[in-house]
């Protein structure tokens, strides 16, 4: 990773390198969607942006404000705007004057009604820090606003959501899509990134084969809605959840409807499902 140091400090607060002038500010926010919390990134040194401000923690916007120290904060971006990514902008916006970047999402559920953008960001913008460029692409899929950042000078991919550490993300319908999930990650496949920065969990390597083992994921699970819809269709959400993620632990079923359903909604448009009365089947 360009003698990136390596980490496994993740005690929140701290800011920890992970990349030649890159920082990670973790927030105090574990849970069953954010694992160890939200990465907030500082990306530059002496002129920076921060990325995914995170949660409006006071903690967590004093430990921002303490990295940031006095250097010039040139935007405050976001890949998207779910709650564990974006409210922290607000209060870092008032106290350094710095405007926030970011796009609006078709739906608003999941979504955080306290981001303004004062300036839009959409695919192409460019934001300029002391160690070179951030590049948006527009990654649409896990949320409809979702941008993915790349920085070329050092072939870094700071991904938010479409992208993680440890799990593969959640789809969230109506907002999020599978179709362009998919698109999505072809999209970052073809940028020829050497690492990946996640929003949340550890820095990956070998991106082509991060994102490759994604996109058999979800071949693997359309397969088994495939499946179960053979086998049990007509048949609700509710009757195919368990069959789909027969592999996952059912106290996690409530998080993984969301995808069900994107496979479903993606099934449908493709002609290979259809429904009636809130009840699916092969087609």
């Amino acid at each position: 990773m360009n003698g990136a140091p390596v980490t496994a400090d993740w005690t929140p607060g701290r800011a920890v390198p992970v990349a030649p002038g890159v920082r990670r500010v973790l927030a105090p926010n574990p849970g069953p969607m954010t694992g160890s919390g939200t990465n907030t990134y500082l990306v530059g040194r002496e002129r920076l942006v921060i990325l995914d401000p995170g949660p409006a923690i006071d903690s967590h916007v004093a430990a921002i404000l303490a990295a940031v120290g006095g250097a010039r904060v040139v935007a405050i971006a976001v890949t998207h705007t779910h709650r564990d990514h974006s409210p922290a902008a607000a209060p870092l916006h008032a106290a350094l004057g710095a405007p926030r970047r970011g796009a609006v999402p078709r739906h608003r559920e999941f979504h955080d009604p306290s981001f303004v953008a004062d300036l839009p960001a959409g695919d192409g913008c460019i934001l300029a820090t002391d160690v070179g460029e951030l590049v948006a692409v527009a990654t649409p899929g896990h949320a409809s606003n979702h941008l993915c950042w790349f920085e070329p000078a050092g072939r870094r991919l700071y991904t938010g959501d479409h992208v993680l550490g440890t799990v593969s993300p959640v789809i969230l319908p109506p907002d999020g899509d599978m179709t362009e999930y998919l698109d999505s990650l072809a999209r970052l496949d073809a940028l020829d990134a050497q690492a990946i920065l996640p929003g949340h969990g550890p820095v990956l390597a070998e991106p082509k084969v991060v994102i490759a083992a994604l996109v058999r994921h979800r071949q693997m699970r359309e397969a088994r809605v495939l499946a179960a819809l053979r086998d049990l269709g007509p048949a609700s959400i509710e009757t195919l959840l368990p069959h789909v993620y027969a592999d996952v632990d059912p106290a996690r079923h409530a998080i993984a409807r969301y995808s069900l359903e994107a496979h479903l909604l993606k099934l449908e448009r493709e002609c290979r499902a259809r429904r009636d009365d809130g009840r699916w089947q092969s087609q």
